[in-house]
């Protein structure tokens, strides 16, 4: 499957336009976790692998996820897998057995919001970073991806957004805490 992801700063004003436009999915909580590979430098293949612990409405929910590097130069569109985890503490173990090491934690506040057959929105308020906001599509091989980027890419517009940005929360953090 690829994720076909655009992200954007966000404000008050924007979060607010979502909110009366669309349907709420849900309000999560993310702690993700990101780990380097101990052969191979994530930083420098466009990679990422995390555990994300996703809680809502007094439940859990863990997954395991591997992204690949971004595939265009306009969006975050990249390959993902994902897989639920049942115990993340002992799937943490396992990756630090195994020479990983962890790079960072993300925490973020989620508001998920349909938009459309398989296009979801996520209001994000980020610890350290602020607020975001990114519009999905799920889509299989062969979809003209470049089509689907800019039809996200006008929906986000539409609700004001003027700033778009193709870095993960993982690079955007490491960036600010260079320089800081």
């Amino acid at each position: 499957m690829i994720e076909v992801e655009v992200k954007g700063y966000a404000d008050d004003e924007i979060f607010q336009k979502v909110r009366e436009r669309f349907e709420l999915i849900r309000r999560e909580y993310h702690e993700d976790t990101y780990f380097q590979h101990p052969c191979r430098n994530f930083a420098e293949t466009d990679e990422a692998l995390r555990i994300r612990v996703r809680r809502f409405n007094g439940h859990f929910e863990s997954f395991l996820t591997y992204k690949g590097p971004k595939m265009d130069p306009n969006s975050k569109t990249r390959k993902e897998i994902e897989v639920p985890i049942s115990d993340p503490d002992r799937h943490e173990e396992i990756l630090l057995n195994l020479g990983f090491r962890e790079v960072l934690t993300v925490e973020k506040v989620r508001e998920k919001y349909y938009v459309d057959k398989g296009v979801i929105i996520a209001l994000d308020d980020v610890e350290g970073l602020g607020k975001f906001i990114e519009i999905e599509a799920l889509v299989g091989n062969g979809e003209n991806i470049e089509e689907i980027v800019e039809r996200l890419r006008r929906i986000l517009r539409d609700l004001g957004v003027r700033r778009f940005e193709r870095r993960s929360y993982l690079e955007l953090l490491l960036e600010a805490s260079k320089s800081s």
